[in-house]
């Protein structure tokens, strides 16, 4: 049980109690290391990147504004960390063709993704979630598993809504195709 808002704690720290930023990091550590370890992949770059993650949220929190919420502008920052930390490994992913994507309807995407209920299957979408690039897995993740909305997604990764659903759409159907592989073979 919460035994005071975000915005408390926030404001406490700003106002020069450091000590209280333990209790956010105590409330987001786990969540945003789970989100980085999904996108990054290693146990020990995900533990460093986390750290670097609050180190710049202590640094910076005198600019959180609240003009969306913490847990967003949080994620902002795990977002753009994990992703600059890809950036300059520079991971190669499974490329799939155009042409592959678009022969998927709608109904096949829903159908698929809908009967996730048993081991197997979650662990094939498990496996497809893996072969996505970071910033793709990451969109998916936030959205349904941290069920962030549109209009967070948009703060959190820079992109607009519209470009934000698009891509929620098509990595959808590149699931499909993954899994479908999967099952084939």
């Amino acid at each position: 049980m919460e035994l005071y808002s975000d915005a408390y704690y926030i404001e406490r720290v700003q106002a020069g109690d450091t000590g209280c930023f333990a209790c956010l990091l105590d409330r987001y550590s786990r969540p945003v290391h789970s989100l980085i370890l999904k996108m990054v992949h290693s146990k020990e770059d995900a533990e460093e990147l986390a750290q670097d993650v609050f180190m710049k949220v202590f640094r910076n929190l005198s600019s959180f504004k609240g003009d969306c919420s913490f847990s967003t502008w949080i994620y902002r920052i795990a977002y753009n960390t994990a992703i600059s930390e890809l950036r300059r490994k520079r991971q190669e992913f499974v490329a799939i063709e155009e042409s592959q994507i678009s022969n998927v309807s709608e109904e096949e995407v829903s159908e698929m993704l809908g009967r996730t209920s048993t081991t197997e299957q979650l662990d094939k979408l498990e496996a497809a979630l893996e072969q996505l690039p970071p910033d793709e897995r990451a969109l998916i993740l936030l959205f349904y598993m941290k069920e962030k909305t549109v209009d967070e997604l948009t703060v959190i990764t820079g992109l607009g809504a519209s470009n934000i659903k698009v891509k929620l759409h098509r990595i959808r159907k590149k699931l499909f195709v993954l899994i479908k592989g999967m099952e084939e073979n």
